[in-house]
């Protein structure tokens, strides 16, 4: 009889999808970031949003960039505490390095209040076809997607093919996101009622 392999937990997945995503190659990278910029670029979520909230690329995650010259109203996270406070950056814009060594825009940036948001590109190390996200472990977003004026907002993960999961390890405070989006296309996800 064989015994069905356990599932890795979230660190070993963590570990192994980060270390698949550094062994991209800078030519890779830049070829699978653009091909998913494009799906979103394309999607009618993306064209109808007004604001949407987003982040800059830290080791090797999917590059938005492209993106970020379409005229929208765009927000990015700056860390304080264990939040994330939202704030209205432009491509020109100062940026610094937070706490983590992660590009925001400067303290004094303008707010962004959530009922402003119509769409938010989460960052993620891997993702799965529920919609499950697995993150770097710090919390921000789950905290974040948990508080209610959140819960409407559509959200997609932006992750590489190779870190969309048959399944990952889920948690109580673990809220599945409404889509992904690889360089292979966007997939929205059924949210059950």
């Amino acid at each position: 009889m064989n015994t069905p392999k356990p599932l890795l937990t979230k660190i070993e997945l963590r570990r192994s999808l980060l270390n698949t995503r550094k062994s991209l190659s800078a030519q890779q990278w830049r070829e699978k970031s653009d091909r998913l910029c494009n799906h979103l670029h394309n999607s009618p979520l993306f064209t109808q949003a007004k604001t949407i909230l987003a982040y800059f690329s830290f080791r090797q995650e999917p590059d938005l960039s492209p993106l970020f010259v379409t005229p929208r109203k765009w927000g990015f996270p700056r860390c304080v505490g264990s939040y994330l406070s939202w704030h209205v950056w432009q491509p020109g814009d100062a940026l610094h390095t937070g706490a983590y060594g992660i590009l925001e825009p400067l303290p004094d940036a303008p707010k962004i209040d959530h009922s402003e948001v119509d769409l938010i590109l989460v960052p993620a190390v891997g993702c799965d076809v529920r919609g499950y996200r697995l993150g770097y472990g710090g919390g921000y977003y789950d905290r974040m997607l948990s508080l209610p004026e959140w819960e409407s907002k559509i959200t997609i993960a932006t992750i590489f093919e190779f870190a969309l999961l048959a399944q990952l390890p889920v948690d109580s405070w673990d809220k599945p996101l409404h889509g992904v989006c690889t360089e292979s296309g966007l997939e929205m996800i059924q949210q059950k009622s």
